[in-house]
């Protein structure tokens, strides 16, 4: 009997997610907590294009006499990152579908908006990143099965 009025409180907390605007939901009733959420899909496409609307908040080139300081291996500048796509989540970027397939997208290579650009796992979900706009992709910033932070640059798309 308790397992089946845990499932009904479930089912009760899912149907409270599609109504409102939350997107996680936990509770807790004598040592036995449920949680459940779901991920922020529309984020995904609504990121990059805020990011495309303040192309001005770069910052502003160092004078020529400062010396410049050593990039990061696979840093980009804040100048590629203008165009880029960026992660709406944390989680792990795959750059194909399955392990040993090919990649969605490779450098030089055009895309349309809606593409698929790249995966980012989190929580066992399996988020994938599409284009914004139509473009050529310029740079793919991160490696496959590497671990990516919020709004951490993705992908270069001209």
């Amino acid at each position: 009997m308790a397992d089946r009025m845990d499932i009904d409180l479930i089912r009760q907390l899912a149907e409270l997610l599609d109504k409102s605007s939350l997107t996680e939901i936990e509770v807790e009733d004598e040592g036995v907590r449920i949680r459940v959420a779901r991920t922020a899909a529309p984020v995904a496409a609504a990121a990059p294009v805020i990011h495309h609307a303040a192309p001005l908040a770069m910052p502003a080139p160092p004078p020529p006499s400062a010396p410049a300081a050593p990039a990061e291996a696979g840093a980009s500048t804040p100048a590629r990152n203008v165009n880029a796509v960026r992660s709406p989540m944390v989680g792990t970027a795959y750059l194909s579908a399955e392990p040993g397939s090919k990649p969605f997208v490779s450098p030089g290579q055009s895309v349309a908006a809606g593409d698929t650009l790249l995966i980012v796992e989190a929580m066992k979900v399996m988020n994938p990143i599409a284009a914004p706009a139509a473009g050529t992709v310029r740079e793919i910033l991160v490696a496959n099965g590497q671990p990516v932070e919020f709004d951490q640059p993705l992908v270069v798309i001209d």
